[in-house]
């Protein structure tokens, strides 16, 4: 007994040593993968504005008149993360359409990031198959009209064209870079413990997004996308901005 408990020590001493942190100190500014807006008085369903997949990004004023008013929504297909001026108020799902906008009273730009994470192909849901935002938002009671509706082209631009600066505080989702070197190509895993939603890339090839509901904590990255010494990994992040590093584990990271 004593000696698998010793045996157990030894292995997680040495899975701590070789756990490589990887530093993000570079963003790019989301604007950068734009697509055409689209603007409405009411809300367009992704379907509406020719997005199959991903990613857009639904905005308007709004103003408050006390300081916590309650943001409903009457459908989020499938996840969204909620800003009011650049700082994230928290997120909404189906399962959860009502969050409390936190502010000063005033006139405030609100931003919905919504992720459309799959269709139904079966079920007696299969012929609602809207996703993104649609039917009405509100807040305290009244209604939020005339939206901009920008889809947002986070898997198919090239990472490459991407701008990168020395990253500031701002909370907003968007793009980080960092580089990190290996003495040995071999497969790793991406430990993306206390980031919450997004995708991954490693030079420059796109190799998988995470959740922070999902049990894995973690993204393979197998050994055909690495390079002895420098690599670059791209991360865009939809929700936990202040997030500034990942690390590379032997084994796969779980809750």
């Amino acid at each position: 007994m004593l000696r698998k408990i010793a045996l157990g020590v030894t292995m997680l001493v040495s899975q701590t040593v070789m756990a490589q942190e990887i530093v993000f100190n570079q963003k790019a500014a989301l604007e950068q993968v734009y697509r055409k807006a689209v603007e409405a008085e009411s809300l367009l369903p992704m379907n509406d504005l020719n997005v199959d997949f991903g990613y857009v990004l639904y905005q308007s004023e709004i103003t408050t008149q006390s300081e916590s008013e309650d943001l409903e929504l009457e459908n989020v297909r499938d996840y969204a993360a909620v800003y009011v001026d650049g700082k994230l108020q928290g997120r909404v799902s189906d399962n959860n359409k009502k969050i409390a906008i936190k502010t000063n009273p005033g006139k405030y730009l609100l931003q919905i990031y919504v992720e459309n994470i799959g269709r139904i192909t079966y079920g007696p849901e299969i012929t609602d198959n809207s996703k993104g935002l649609f039917g009405e938002v509100t807040l305290d009671g009244n209604e939020v009209e005339n939206w901009k509706m920008i889809p947002l082209n986070i898997k198919k631009y090239p990472v490459k064209d991407l701008k990168f600066e020395n990253r500031s505080e701002a909370e907003i989702p968007g793009f980080y870079k960092a580089k990190f070197d290996l003495n040995t190509v071999k497969n790793n895993y991406l430990d993306i413990s206390g980031w919450g939603m997004g995708e991954v890339w490693v030079n420059q090839k796109y190799v998988g997004s995470y959740w922070e509901e999902e049990k894995q904590r973690s993204i393979l990255i197998t050994s055909e996308n690495l390079l002895q010494g420098e690599n670059e990994i791209v991360v865009f992040e939809l929700k936990n901005n202040q997030q500034k590093t990942m690390k590379l584990s032997q084994i796969p990271v779980f809750k």
